[in-house]
């Protein structure tokens, strides 16, 4: 007969091996991110002067580097907070999970594709792969974590004890969904319009947030306001 204590503590030291994994491929990819910015090597006449200017060829590199270190530090956070919530595991939620770090893994190959060609090539030649490739990476990740949200909010599942507050599942379900959806516009932006207006269309993202938290907060007072 088993033990029904030894089966939930070893059912939370898995769980807390899935989390354990899941930070330490988030910190892989945040220090990768940085390994891109390469030190620019001056082999003769070296001044100040020499070290700036290509510095100032680097700016590209760094611009990539804080957006994408501050989406993947976005995408740990609301990964830390789902798994708060989260009291067990079945095999789709592995799967996903697995997914979505394979995605994040990825973002230091895609920042440092779209970074080598974020200067003025790609605005003067409409360079539109680096920027696929870079959204979409993004737009991925966002929809994975949306499935996740789902799968783990579903109450058949029995995931999450107690269950999730239906307005903080429904706010964030629509967080996930909201990067994807801004970075597809980007990219429709850059394929049917400009890419120089494309770039600067996640800007909006904080806006977008802002006003779909003070209408959820008047639909859920008790999910926001407590």
């Amino acid at each position: 007969m088993s033990n029904p204590l030894h089966h939930e503590l070893k059912k939370e030291f898995q769980l807390e091996r899935l989390i354990l994994f899941s930070d330490a491929v988030f910190a892989i990819a945040i220090t990768l991110l940085v390994i891109e910015i390469k030190i620019p090597e001056i082999h003769t006449d070296v001044s100040d002067k020499a070290l700036l200017h290509e510095l100032k060829h680097l700016i590209p590199k760094f611009v990539g580097f804080i957006i994408s270190f501050l989406f993947i530090g976005l995408y740990w956070t609301i990964h830390h907070r789902m798994f708060g919530y989260v009291t067990s595991y079945d095999k789709t939620l592995l799967r996903l999970n697995l997914f979505f770090l394979f995605f994040i893994a990825l973002l230091p190959f895609s920042t440092g594709f779209y970074s080598e060609y974020a200067g003025t090539e790609l605005y003067e030649k409409e360079l539109k792969v680096p920027m696929t490739f870079y959204t979409l990476n993004f737009a991925t990740a966002g929809f994975i974590v949306y499935l996740m949200w789902r799968h783990i909010g579903n109450p058949a599942k029995k995931l999450a004890e107690p269950m999730i507050d239906e307005g903080v599942l429904k706010m964030a379900k629509i967080r996930s969904l909201l990067v994807p959806v801004v970075f597809l516009v980007m990219l429709l932006t850059a394929y049917f319009f400009t890419v120089a207006v494309a770039v600067y269309i996640p800007l909006l993202l904080p806006l977008i947030m802002k006003i779909i938290m003070r209408r959820m907060k008047k639909k859920y007072p008790h999910s926001f306001n407590a």
